[in-house]
């Protein structure tokens, strides 16, 4: 069983439009679906998800279409932050949670600092994030710490780099869901993915049901995963 799992949990619009629905409606029947994804993972004792919520490049959608998103967020965390804490399960958030509206802001806050101390899984929200922008971060605060005289340049190894990353407590995603068909990963996670497992369904969003999880599971399962080493080095042989 993967110890991280990460969604890109593409296709409400597209969903929407099959419906012959607006997009606000196809946003409402994916926030729904996180709910239950989120808890079947938690159902499997997955350690860790971390789901795709809101993206950089999302800002440059219509603000219409941006407003509807930051008010499903609120509402999410208004409604489920006691399921959370029922079955704990703590909140995280990765990303520029600077820019997000304040009242979604402090709900998003107050909800990581009311889940902090809970163990059982980690529901880790991409919000407002770019990998890029995540590894530009990182970059920046390597070179103050080089210019205070915190540790010199041969002090840069793959380890201290992943200290300064959002998931520095974290293990790297083992396997990457993306919905709706598109062969991307989209800015996400750029660094933590190297040798992340990618599986691609054609099912849209708020169609991705535990049936469907469960297929992306049964794959990964059958999957060789050899780091760069020969299948013989895996196999001790």
């Amino acid at each position: 069983m993967p110890k991280h799992i990460a969604i890109i949990p593409d296709g409400n619009g597209r969903w929407a439009k099959l419906q012959k629905q607006d997009r606000t409606f196809g946003h409402m029947k994916g926030t729904a679906n996180v709910k239950d994804i989120v808890m079947f993972a938690k159902e499997l004792k997955i350690p860790v998800l971390t789901i795709y919520a809101f993206s950089d490049e999302n800002w440059e959608r219509p603000s219409q279409e941006v407003t509807i998103l930051m008010e499903l967020l609120e509402t999410y965390l208004l409604q489920e932050r006691q399921n959370l804490i029922q079955n704990k399960i703590q909140l995280r958030a990765m990303g520029d949670i600077g820019r997000l509206p304040k009242s979604v802001r402090e709900e998003l806050i107050q909800t990581m600092e009311m889940t902090a101390h809970l163990d059982e899984m980690i529901l880790n929200f991409a919000i407002s994030y770019g990998g890029r922008s995540e590894i530009l971060s990182a970059i920046q605060k390597i070179s103050k710490g080089i210019q205070k005289g915190d540790f010199r340049d041969e002090d840069i190894t793959e380890a201290l780099f992943s200290k300064f990353l959002y998931t520095h407590d974290l293990p790297d995603p083992d396997l990457l869901i993306r919905t709706s068909g598109e062969l991307r990963i989209s800015n996400f996670m750029l660094w933590q993915m190297a040798y992340t497992e990618i599986y691609v369904t054609d099912v849209l969003w708020p169609d991705f049901n535990r049936e469907e999880f469960m297929k992306a599971l049964h794959v990964f399962e059958n999957r060789k995963r050899r780091f760069g080493k020969t299948q013989e080095q895996m196999d001790g042989s």
